[in-house]
């Protein structure tokens, strides 16, 4: 690990009318008494959106320092070389049953987040212990991330972490006891050193069409067929995360509650009813609004949307989340590395033409694809200065999220 630790040292004038609107379709619900993830196959361009400028020159090996009394965030973005910044783009998969060996096999790639992948039983006394560990060994703290959804998708058992029932189940608790359930794991999650929760899961699926969608019905990742009824679980489970320590990454950003193909295993995941009024974006819109630290985009494709590209390809997907629901934390991509929808994408385009899109953590449950992913990205920075802003831009909402959670040292 002593090379990771000696190179890291070297609102929108749209978001009114749509949030407004959406807020309609909560509202008026409220008044009546109201594994993970997935990605599908196309090439997607390489064309950088456009980013505030940056002060670093491409292939630069740091940037300027930041002006006196800039907040942590900016004064540990002014200590990162270009390498270190987008490291703070990557969050890697690590086995859960063994996060620092696994932490080990990547020690030659600077990652700025960890993603405790598959199932361990260990408890939060061992998960704790080895989170201290792999903190220990960085500079930068890290982000370490679990799918604690409840139902199937429990990354953390054992003594210390309960059992949680599915999203299907814990909806009908009702929004306050919703919340004091969530208080409760999340103060579990933050007390093993868990820093991020990839969830609450916002997709709302049309009731009678659970079973053929794989990827949420299927498997009661839903917390119902209502939007106005998910937007309010998904702004209980969001408060209580966060008010707990641990920041929240609301999912599958613009939703998988319509397609029939699950992306982790298969091709040509489509949503052909998402538009950018739809109602099944009040969820997304109730977590904007709660403060979500984090929004995952999905890889499925939405043609009233962008037809020609995978959402997490798409300007216009994270523009919609941006500019139209006044979205400014960070952007997560869906996992880019073994989903099947993705084969046809090389991995190092996979990592470019996401945060060339505006994304800013690039998932991979793969760690040996960290070291490409990494490489395309530096390399794409140096000869291209949109691009270059576009990380230093990035890197600076992580970490930004990062001093917002009490992560950062300064």
């Amino acid at each position: 690990m002593r090379d990771r630790v000696r190179r890291r040292s070297s609102s929108t004038s749209g978001a009114t009318g749509l949030v407004a609107a959406l807020a309609l379709v909560v509202a008026a619900g409220c008044s009546a008494g109201a594994d993970d993830s997935s990605t599908a196959g196309s090439t997607a361009s390489s064309t950088a959106t456009s980013a505030p400028a940056s002060s670093a020159a491409p292939g630069s090996t740091a940037v300027p320092p930041p002006p006196a009394g800039a907040g942590c965030a900016q004064q540990t973005l002014g200590t990162l070389d270009l390498d270190g910044q987008v490291g703070q783009l990557l969050m890697v998969g690590v086995p859960a049953t063994d996060p620092v060996a696994g932490f080990a096999a990547i020690s030659d790639v600077e990652v700025g987040g960890v993603f405790l992948r598959g199932r361990s039983s260990a408890g939060g006394a061992a998960i704790g212990a080895a989170v201290a560990e792999l903190q220990a060994e960085v500079p930068v703290p890290l982000q370490v991330a679990v799918d604690q959804e409840g139902g199937l998708v429990q990354t953390l058992k054992g003594p210390g972490f309960e059992l949680l029932p599915s999203a299907l189940e814990q909806a009908r608790q009702g929004p306050d006891a919703l919340r004091a359930s969530v208080s409760g794991w999340a103060g579990q999650l933050r007390a093993a050193g868990i820093t991020m929760d990839l969830a609450p899961v916002a997709d709302t699926v049309p009731a009678g069409t659970e079973a053929g969608n794989p990827p949420i019905g299927a498997f009661d990742r839903q917390y119902g067929s209502d939007p106005a009824q998910v937007a309010e679980a998904v702004t209980a489970t969001v408060g209580a995360l966060q008010d707990a320590g641990v920041a929240a990454t609301v999912k599958h950003f613009p939703g998988l509650g319509r397609v029939d193909v699950n992306t982790d295993t298969d091709t040509g995941a489509n949503d052909p009813e998402t538009t950018p009024t739809d109602p099944n974006l009040a969820p997304f819109a109730a977590a904007v609004t709660a403060g979500t630290g984090a929004v995952m985009v999905s890889s499925a494709t939405y043609p009233q949307l962008d037809p020609d590209r995978l959402a997490v390809f798409s300007p216009v997907v994270v523009d919609l989340l941006r500019q139209q629901l006044g979205f400014t934390g960070v952007v997560v991509s869906d996992d880019l590395g073994a989903a099947v929808a993705l084969s046809a994408v090389p991995v190092g385009n996979r990592a470019v033409d996401a945060v060339a899109a505006g994304v800013d953590v690039v998932l991979t449950v793969e760690p040996d694809q960290a070291g490409t992913m990494a490489s395309a990205l530096a390399e794409r920075a140096r000869t291209d200065p949109g691009f270059a802003a576009r990380v230093t831009e990035s890197a600076g909402r992580v970490l930004a999220l990062k001093e917002r959670f009490g992560l950062l040292p300064c």
